[in-house]
Protein backbone atom coordinates (compact mmCIF):
# COMPACT_ATOMS: atom_id res chain seq x y z
CA UNK A 1 0.00 0.00 0.00
CA UNK A 2 1.42 3.38 -0.97
CA UNK A 3 1.59 6.35 1.37
CA UNK A 4 -0.73 8.33 -0.95
CA UNK A 5 -3.49 5.71 -0.82
CA UNK A 6 -5.55 5.83 2.40
CA UNK A 7 -6.40 2.49 3.98
CA UNK A 8 -10.00 1.32 3.78
CA UNK A 9 -9.20 -1.88 5.73
CA UNK A 10 -7.01 -1.84 8.83
CA UNK A 11 -6.43 -5.06 10.77
CA UNK A 12 -4.29 -5.16 13.92
CA UNK A 13 -3.13 -8.22 15.90
CA UNK A 14 -6.10 -10.33 14.82
CA UNK A 15 -6.38 -13.66 16.62
CA UNK A 16 -8.81 -16.58 16.58
CA UNK A 17 -8.47 -19.75 18.65
CA UNK A 18 -9.84 -23.21 17.89
CA UNK A 19 -9.58 -26.05 20.38
CA UNK A 20 -6.93 -24.35 22.47
CA UNK A 21 -4.71 -23.48 19.50
CA UNK A 22 -4.55 -20.48 17.20
CA UNK A 23 -6.37 -20.59 13.86
CA UNK A 24 -5.20 -17.01 13.28
CA UNK A 25 -2.24 -15.72 15.24
CA UNK A 26 -1.46 -11.98 15.42
CA UNK A 27 -2.46 -11.00 11.88
CA UNK A 28 -1.95 -7.34 10.91
CA UNK A 29 -2.34 -5.70 7.50
CA UNK A 30 -3.96 -2.76 5.72
CA UNK A 31 -5.60 -2.41 2.29
CA UNK A 32 -5.96 0.68 0.15
CA UNK A 33 -9.10 1.59 -1.75
CA UNK A 34 -9.15 -0.12 -5.15
CA UNK A 35 -6.58 -2.73 -4.18
CA UNK A 36 -6.76 -6.47 -4.92
CA UNK A 37 -5.25 -8.00 -1.79
CA UNK A 38 -4.70 -11.74 -1.82
CA UNK A 39 -4.24 -14.40 0.83
CA UNK A 40 -2.57 -17.58 -0.36
CA UNK A 41 -1.71 -20.71 1.54
CA UNK A 42 -2.42 -24.43 1.84
CA UNK A 43 -5.57 -25.90 3.35
CA UNK A 44 -5.66 -25.09 7.05
CA UNK A 45 -3.58 -21.93 6.68
CA UNK A 46 -6.47 -19.78 7.95
CA UNK A 47 -7.80 -18.22 4.73
CA UNK A 48 -11.49 -18.96 5.32
CA UNK A 49 -11.25 -17.91 8.98
CA UNK A 50 -9.80 -14.54 7.94
CA UNK A 51 -12.65 -13.99 5.47
CA UNK A 52 -15.28 -14.82 8.08
CA UNK A 53 -13.68 -12.46 10.58
CA UNK A 54 -13.49 -9.63 8.04
CA UNK A 55 -17.10 -10.25 7.03
CA UNK A 56 -18.33 -9.99 10.61
CA UNK A 57 -19.76 -13.52 10.64
CA UNK A 58 -17.19 -14.72 13.17
CA UNK A 59 -15.95 -12.95 16.32
CA UNK A 60 -12.20 -12.78 16.93
CA UNK A 61 -10.55 -13.64 20.23
CA UNK A 62 -8.25 -10.66 19.95
CA UNK A 63 -7.29 -7.74 17.76
CA UNK A 64 -9.27 -5.20 15.75
CA UNK A 65 -10.79 -4.77 12.28
CA UNK A 66 -11.74 -1.40 10.80
CA UNK A 67 -13.46 -1.26 7.40
CA UNK A 68 -14.15 2.19 6.01
CA UNK A 69 -13.82 3.54 9.54
CA UNK A 70 -16.36 1.11 11.03
CA UNK A 71 -15.32 -1.25 13.84
CA UNK A 72 -16.34 -4.66 12.50
CA UNK A 73 -15.97 -6.35 15.90
CA UNK A 74 -18.04 -3.81 17.83
CA UNK A 75 -20.61 -3.04 15.12
CA UNK A 76 -20.75 -5.83 12.52
CA UNK A 77 -24.21 -4.91 11.24
CA UNK A 78 -23.13 -1.38 10.26
CA UNK A 79 -19.93 -2.76 8.72
CA UNK A 80 -21.93 -5.17 6.56
CA UNK A 81 -23.42 -2.21 4.67
CA UNK A 82 -19.93 -1.56 3.29
CA UNK A 83 -19.02 -5.22 2.69
CA UNK A 84 -20.04 -8.05 0.43
CA UNK A 85 -18.83 -11.49 1.47
CA UNK A 86 -18.90 -14.35 -1.03
CA UNK A 87 -18.05 -17.62 0.77
CA UNK A 88 -16.79 -20.78 -0.93
CA UNK A 89 -20.36 -21.98 -1.38
CA UNK A 90 -22.51 -18.96 -2.08
CA UNK A 91 -26.13 -19.36 -1.00
CA UNK A 92 -27.93 -19.27 -4.33
CA UNK A 93 -31.52 -20.50 -4.52
CA UNK A 94 -31.39 -23.23 -7.16
CA UNK A 95 -35.16 -23.24 -7.82
CA UNK A 96 -35.05 -19.51 -8.67
CA UNK A 97 -33.92 -18.13 -12.00
CA UNK A 98 -30.85 -15.94 -12.44
CA UNK A 99 -33.04 -12.81 -12.39
CA UNK A 100 -35.03 -14.00 -9.37
CA UNK A 101 -31.86 -14.65 -7.37
CA UNK A 102 -30.61 -11.16 -8.17
CA UNK A 103 -33.95 -9.63 -7.20
CA UNK A 104 -33.92 -11.52 -3.91
CA UNK A 105 -30.49 -10.25 -2.89
CA UNK A 106 -31.33 -6.73 -4.08
CA UNK A 107 -34.42 -6.76 -1.84
CA UNK A 108 -32.28 -7.80 1.14
CA UNK A 109 -30.23 -4.63 0.68
CA UNK A 110 -33.31 -2.51 -0.13
CA UNK A 111 -32.07 -1.59 -3.61
CA UNK A 112 -34.69 0.20 -5.70
CA UNK A 113 -35.78 -1.66 -8.84
CA UNK A 114 -34.34 0.87 -11.30
CA UNK A 115 -30.85 0.79 -9.75
CA UNK A 116 -31.07 -2.99 -9.42
CA UNK A 117 -32.00 -3.53 -13.06
CA UNK A 118 -29.32 -1.17 -14.38
CA UNK A 119 -26.56 -2.72 -12.27
CA UNK A 120 -27.70 -6.29 -12.91
CA UNK A 121 -27.74 -5.73 -16.67
CA UNK A 122 -24.19 -4.35 -16.60
CA UNK A 123 -22.82 -7.14 -14.37
CA UNK A 124 -24.52 -9.91 -16.33
CA UNK A 125 -23.23 -8.48 -19.61
CA UNK A 126 -19.69 -8.31 -18.22
CA UNK A 127 -19.82 -11.96 -17.20
CA UNK A 128 -21.52 -13.24 -20.34
CA UNK A 129 -24.58 -14.27 -18.35
CA UNK A 130 -27.23 -12.16 -20.14
CA UNK A 131 -28.58 -15.04 -22.28
CA UNK A 132 -29.22 -17.11 -19.14
CA UNK A 133 -31.32 -14.67 -17.11
CA UNK A 134 -34.39 -16.94 -17.19
CA UNK A 135 -32.49 -20.15 -16.42
CA UNK A 136 -32.83 -21.68 -12.96
CA UNK A 137 -29.66 -21.44 -10.87
CA UNK A 138 -29.67 -25.20 -10.33
CA UNK A 139 -29.26 -25.70 -14.08
CA UNK A 140 -26.14 -23.53 -14.35
CA UNK A 141 -22.58 -24.85 -14.65
CA UNK A 142 -20.19 -24.40 -11.73
CA UNK A 143 -18.52 -21.41 -13.35
CA UNK A 144 -21.84 -19.75 -14.17
CA UNK A 145 -23.03 -20.25 -10.60
CA UNK A 146 -19.92 -18.47 -9.34
CA UNK A 147 -20.50 -15.57 -11.74
CA UNK A 148 -24.12 -15.34 -10.61
CA UNK A 149 -22.94 -15.40 -6.99
CA UNK A 150 -20.58 -12.53 -7.75
CA UNK A 151 -23.38 -10.57 -9.39
CA UNK A 152 -25.60 -11.06 -6.34
CA UNK A 153 -22.71 -10.02 -4.08
CA UNK A 154 -22.22 -6.80 -6.02
CA UNK A 155 -25.82 -5.75 -6.51
CA UNK A 156 -25.68 -3.28 -3.59
CA UNK A 157 -22.39 -1.69 -4.78
CA UNK A 158 -20.18 -2.58 -1.79
CA UNK A 159 -16.95 -0.75 -1.04
CA UNK A 160 -15.19 -3.97 -0.01
CA UNK A 161 -15.62 -7.36 -1.67
CA UNK A 162 -14.48 -10.47 0.25
CA UNK A 163 -14.00 -13.59 -1.89
CA UNK A 164 -13.18 -16.97 -0.36
CA UNK A 165 -11.65 -19.19 -3.07
CA UNK A 166 -14.23 -18.01 -5.65
CA UNK A 167 -12.80 -19.98 -8.59
CA UNK A 168 -12.25 -23.33 -6.88
CA UNK A 169 -13.37 -26.03 -9.30
CA UNK A 170 -14.21 -23.49 -12.01
CA UNK A 171 -13.17 -24.06 -15.64
CA UNK A 172 -10.32 -21.94 -17.08
CA UNK A 173 -12.59 -19.81 -19.30
CA UNK A 174 -14.87 -18.93 -16.38
CA UNK A 175 -11.82 -18.16 -14.22
CA UNK A 176 -10.60 -15.74 -16.89
CA UNK A 177 -14.04 -14.08 -17.09
CA UNK A 178 -14.21 -13.87 -13.30
CA UNK A 179 -10.87 -12.06 -13.09
CA UNK A 180 -11.84 -9.69 -15.89
CA UNK A 181 -14.81 -8.64 -13.77
CA UNK A 182 -12.56 -8.18 -10.72
CA UNK A 183 -10.24 -5.88 -12.67
CA UNK A 184 -13.20 -3.77 -13.79
CA UNK A 185 -14.40 -3.52 -10.18
CA UNK A 186 -10.96 -2.37 -9.11
CA UNK A 187 -11.17 0.43 -11.68
CA UNK A 188 -14.45 1.47 -10.03
CA UNK A 189 -12.64 1.79 -6.68
CA UNK A 190 -13.89 -1.44 -5.09
CA UNK A 191 -11.38 -3.00 -2.70
CA UNK A 192 -11.12 -6.75 -3.19
CA UNK A 193 -9.75 -9.22 -0.66
CA UNK A 194 -9.43 -12.70 -2.11
CA UNK A 195 -8.35 -16.02 -0.61
CA UNK A 196 -7.04 -18.50 -3.14
CA UNK A 197 -5.16 -21.77 -3.39
CA UNK A 198 -4.31 -21.06 -7.03
CA UNK A 199 -0.84 -19.59 -7.03
CA UNK A 200 -1.15 -18.39 -10.63
CA UNK A 201 -4.15 -16.31 -9.51
CA UNK A 202 -2.14 -14.97 -6.60
CA UNK A 203 0.21 -13.30 -9.06
CA UNK A 204 -2.69 -11.18 -10.34
CA UNK A 205 -3.13 -9.45 -6.98
CA UNK A 206 -1.67 -6.00 -6.33
CA UNK A 207 -0.34 -7.32 -3.01
CA UNK A 208 -0.15 -10.76 -1.57
CA UNK A 209 0.08 -12.29 1.91
CA UNK A 210 1.66 -15.73 2.24
CA UNK A 211 -0.01 -17.70 5.05
CA UNK A 212 1.04 -20.80 6.92
CA UNK A 213 -0.58 -22.26 10.06
CA UNK A 214 -2.47 -19.04 10.83
CA UNK A 215 0.55 -16.76 10.54
CA UNK A 216 1.59 -14.35 7.83
CA UNK A 217 5.03 -15.26 6.48
CA UNK A 218 5.43 -12.31 4.11
CA UNK A 219 3.29 -9.57 2.56
CA UNK A 220 4.27 -7.51 -0.50
CA UNK A 221 3.70 -7.17 -4.22
CA UNK A 222 4.15 -10.42 -6.18
CA UNK A 223 7.28 -9.07 -7.87
CA UNK A 224 8.82 -8.05 -4.55
CA UNK A 225 7.98 -11.40 -2.98
CA UNK A 226 9.76 -13.26 -5.75
CA UNK A 227 12.95 -11.42 -4.83
CA UNK A 228 12.80 -13.25 -1.49
CA UNK A 229 13.54 -16.51 -3.28
CA UNK A 230 16.40 -18.08 -1.28
CA UNK A 231 18.69 -18.70 -4.24
CA UNK A 232 18.34 -19.09 -7.99
CA UNK A 233 16.22 -21.53 -9.95
CA UNK A 234 17.02 -24.23 -12.52
CA UNK A 235 14.34 -26.29 -14.26
CA UNK A 236 14.45 -29.64 -16.02
CA UNK A 237 11.86 -32.08 -17.40
CA UNK A 238 12.19 -35.84 -17.08
CA UNK A 239 9.97 -38.93 -17.49
CA UNK A 240 11.51 -39.92 -14.14
CA UNK A 241 10.99 -36.58 -12.44
CA UNK A 242 10.75 -38.02 -8.93
CA UNK A 243 14.02 -39.92 -9.37
CA UNK A 244 15.64 -36.76 -10.77
CA UNK A 245 14.52 -34.79 -7.74
CA UNK A 246 15.88 -37.40 -5.36
CA UNK A 247 19.20 -37.53 -7.22
CA UNK A 248 19.68 -33.75 -7.00
CA UNK A 249 18.40 -33.06 -3.49
CA UNK A 250 21.26 -32.77 -1.05
CA UNK A 251 23.98 -32.00 -3.58
CA UNK A 252 26.40 -29.18 -2.77
CA UNK A 253 24.79 -25.82 -3.45
CA UNK A 254 21.25 -27.26 -3.78
CA UNK A 255 18.88 -25.61 -1.32
CA UNK A 256 15.76 -27.50 -2.45
CA UNK A 257 14.48 -29.70 -5.30
CA UNK A 258 10.78 -29.23 -5.97
CA UNK A 259 8.60 -31.62 -7.98
CA UNK A 260 6.25 -29.75 -10.37
CA UNK A 261 4.40 -32.30 -12.53
CA UNK A 262 6.99 -33.92 -14.81
CA UNK A 263 9.44 -31.11 -14.09
CA UNK A 264 11.86 -30.46 -11.26
CA UNK A 265 12.63 -26.95 -10.03
CA UNK A 266 16.00 -26.90 -8.30
CA UNK A 267 16.88 -24.02 -5.98
CA UNK A 268 20.65 -23.46 -6.02
CA UNK A 269 23.11 -20.93 -4.67
CA UNK A 270 24.59 -20.09 -8.10
CA UNK A 271 23.08 -21.14 -11.44
CA UNK A 272 26.29 -20.72 -13.49
CA UNK A 273 28.32 -22.71 -11.02
CA UNK A 274 25.84 -25.53 -10.38
CA UNK A 275 24.08 -26.21 -13.68
CA UNK A 276 26.94 -28.36 -14.99
CA UNK A 277 27.21 -30.24 -11.70
CA UNK A 278 23.50 -31.09 -11.79
CA UNK A 279 23.81 -32.27 -15.39
CA UNK A 280 26.66 -34.60 -14.47
CA UNK A 281 24.79 -35.96 -11.43
CA UNK A 282 21.77 -36.87 -13.57
CA UNK A 283 24.00 -38.52 -16.18
CA UNK A 284 25.78 -40.53 -13.51
CA UNK A 285 22.43 -41.74 -12.16
CA UNK A 286 21.25 -42.69 -15.65
CA UNK A 287 18.19 -40.44 -15.46
CA UNK A 288 16.93 -39.17 -18.86
CA UNK A 289 16.03 -35.49 -18.97
CA UNK A 290 15.73 -32.43 -21.14
CA UNK A 291 18.35 -29.68 -20.98
CA UNK A 292 18.64 -27.84 -17.67
CA UNK A 293 17.78 -24.15 -17.93
CA UNK A 294 17.63 -21.14 -15.59
CA UNK A 295 14.09 -20.14 -14.62
CA UNK A 296 12.55 -17.00 -13.16
CA UNK A 297 10.76 -17.98 -9.93
CA UNK A 298 6.98 -17.90 -9.55
CA UNK A 299 5.01 -17.34 -6.37
CA UNK A 300 4.54 -21.12 -6.26
CA UNK A 301 8.30 -21.66 -6.36
CA UNK A 302 8.80 -19.13 -3.57
CA UNK A 303 6.08 -20.51 -1.32
CA UNK A 304 7.04 -24.17 -1.72
CA UNK A 305 10.73 -23.43 -1.23
CA UNK A 306 10.03 -21.42 1.93
CA UNK A 307 8.10 -24.33 3.39
CA UNK A 308 10.64 -26.87 2.21
CA UNK A 309 13.47 -24.92 3.80
CA UNK A 310 11.56 -24.63 7.07
CA UNK A 311 11.20 -20.84 6.91
CA UNK A 312 7.58 -21.18 7.99
CA UNK A 313 8.33 -23.19 11.12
Amino acid sequence: MTASAPAIIVVEALAKRFGGGFGIDGLSFACARGEIFGFVGPDGAGKTTIMRLLGGVMTPDGGSILIDGVDVVADPETAKRHISYMPQRFGLYEDLTVDENIEFFADLFEIDPTSRDERAARLLAASGMTPFRKRRAGQLSGGMKQKLGLTCSLIHTPKVLLLDEPTAGVDPVSRRDFWRILYSLREEGVTIVIATSYLDEAERCTRLALLHAGRMLHCDTPSALKRLMPGELITLTSPRARAARDALAGLDGVHAALLVGDSVHVVVDDVKRRIGELERALAAAGIPHEQLEPLLPSIEDLFVSLLDLGVAS
